[in-house]
């Protein structure tokens, strides 16, 4: 396991509980069929953020498959996650497209902060198996593009552009990223199969003391904007400067825009 990919996984984790869409995770579990155990699949699970928050707001009991390509975290998800009813857990790598058998017989598709890594084709793909087995759809915290720092920098702009063009270029195993488009993309392909949609937004707002979070975030953006324009190296570093001394003076307020998805087939009027 990835010593840094475990530590920032438990870094967020209060971020995104405080920033999901409560509401919209209840609208999902109204449309799920009565039958229990309640069948979820949850798609990159890592440590299991999104099956601790969700476990307590869905019907019971509940029979979790829980998939991640990393072994490592998903024993870390065995020893910090507890539902009522049963979690297995599947080493898999979920690209190019999404491994039919795992949805099989299952209620619930899920995933947290997933779809803006995948291709819109991996996401035709999911949505296809989606509707095969009549599932509800649930995908959290999902990036859109956008984000606000206060106070503000004149580089902030051009290194949050730059970081959106590095996360479309991006390839993690499921083709070239939607990137900030997933969400649209989601919505467009659900849609398409007759679907009814649902999103809300599902921001990060940063106050200063989640300042180990955001000098996280900084770094990243600062080291993908490098990535796509080196030429401006030098301008990004003195942005990534500047930015740090408001972290450290407790006065950096970020937010980070993302939105929730849900989808589910829709009911026919009578």
């Amino acid at each position: 396991m990835s010593e840094s990919l475990s530590s920032w996984l438990a870094l967020r984790e209060p971020a995104d509980i405080t920033a999901r869409s409560a509401s919209l995770a209840y609208a999902a579990a109204r449309m799920l069929p009565t039958a229990r155990p309640l069948r979820i699949v949850d798609l990159g699970t890592g440590t299991g953020s999104n099956v601790r928050y969700l476990s307590t707001r869905l019907p019971s009991p509940q029979d979790w498959l829980a998939v991640d390509g990393d072994a490592a975290l998903l024993a870390a998800l065995a020893s910090q996650t507890n539902v009522d009813g049963a979690i297995q857990t599947r080493c898999i790598n979920l690209g190019p497209t999404a491994p039919e058998d795992i949805f099989g017989g299952r209620h619930l598709v899920t995933a947290s902060a997933l779809l803006d890594l995948v291709s819109d084709s991996w996401i035709a793909s999911l949505v296809d198996r989606c509707r095969a087995n009549g599932a509800v759809a649930l995908f959290a915290l999902t990036y859109n593009g956008r984000s606000h720092c206060v106070p503000r920098e004149p580089e902030d702009d051009v290194v949050r552009d730059l970081m959106n063009r590095h996360q479309r270029m991006n390839d993690k195993g499921f083709g070239r990223a939607a990137g900030p488009d997933a969400v649209d993309c989601a919505a467009r392909r659900f849609g398409e199969i007759g679907y009814e949609v649902r999103r809300e937004a599902s921001n990060w707002t940063l106050t200063p003391d989640t300042r180990d979070l955001q000098r996280h975030l900084i770094e990243g953006w600062m080291e993908a904007a490098i990535e796509i324009a080196p030429e401006q190296a030098r301008t990004i570093r003195a942005w990534h400067a500047r930015r740090l001394a408001h972290i450290d003076a407790n006065r950096s307020h970020i937010v980070v825009e993302h939105e929730d998805i849900a989808a589910w087939p829709a009911r026919e009027s009578s």
